[in-house]
């Protein structure tokens, strides 16, 4: 599905603040969002989740602006969004088809694109095989791929991906890439993980935070080139990850 033009950013945030529990998980967060794969890095307790959530609508921010899709009403916007939490519920006697019929229907697709577009979903994620298999037959690298599935059954303007890799094996984090890369051509795609070599494949952008602050957000060959042989990691940008880790809380502090 191809976005409306009336709007410069899919994702625009401004000086946003965001409350877990009593803690300040975000701490005036500034950035923008078009189309492309956006890499969302940062070490435990960074804020990654707590962002992602607010961004899909689960939590509202203690201050700050958040503008999604141009500032349309909350009840569209959903619609238009597509979201896996880092803990993904799911009824297990569901079969696959069934559960993401299900999340078509909650996102009110019309019934006429229902099954062409979760057959297509469960395509996507190679998963055809296992359609009308219920949920609690299946393993847990399978279950995350249904929640992919799910997350793009109505080919979503903004797609928010918190650890989506979790659970899956080499060659299916390989096929999720290329996924990623597809998806980014016309979606606005936020990825958070904890793989470095992840973001490095697939994204064209990566926002970093660290203590709740943006410290980074620029191309993996940016934040690549950040790192020296001091640094920690294994490759240029885990180096440049660690670089930016170290720097003081603040955005274009390169």
């Amino acid at each position: 599905m191809t976005a409306p033009t009336t709007y410069a950013w899919e994702i625009e945030a401004r000086d946003l603040r965001i409350k877990a529990g009593r803690r300040m998980a975000v701490d005036g967060v500034t950035l923008m969002m078009g189309r492309g794969v956006h890499g969302l890095l940062g070490p435990n307790g960074a804020g990654k989740t707590t962002l992602i959530r607010t961004l899909a609508t689960v939590l509202r921010p203690a201050s700050g602006n958040l503008v999604l899709l141009g500032g349309t009403d909350l009840r569209d916007v959903r619609r238009r969004v597509g979201y896996l939490p880092q803990e993904f519920g799911h009824y297990r006697r569901f079969t696959v088809r069934e559960f993401v019929a299900y999340v078509a229907w909650l996102k009110e697709m019309p019934d006429r694109d229902v099954p062409s577009a979760v057959q297509r979903a469960i395509d996507r994620v190679g998963l055809a095989d296992r359609a009308d298999d219920k949920l609690k037959t299946l393993s847990g690298g399978m279950i995350r791929r249904v929640g992919i599935a799910q997350a793009i059954v109505n080919d979503p303007e903004v797609l928010l991906l918190d650890e989506p890799t979790a659970g899956l094996d080499p060659a299916q984090r390989v096929r999720f890439r290329e996924l990623l890369t597809e998806l980014g051509t016309d979606a606005c795609v936020v990825v958070s993980t904890h793989l470095v070599e992840d973001v490095a494949a697939a994204c064209t952008d990566v926002v970093l935070l660290s203590q709740g602050k943006l410290v980074f957000q620029g191309t993996p060959a940016q934040l690549a080139a950040a790192g020296t042989a001091e640094h920690a990691g294994d490759s240029p940008i885990e180096r440049g990850y660690s670089a930016a880790i170290a720097l003081p809380n603040r955005p274009g502090s390169w």
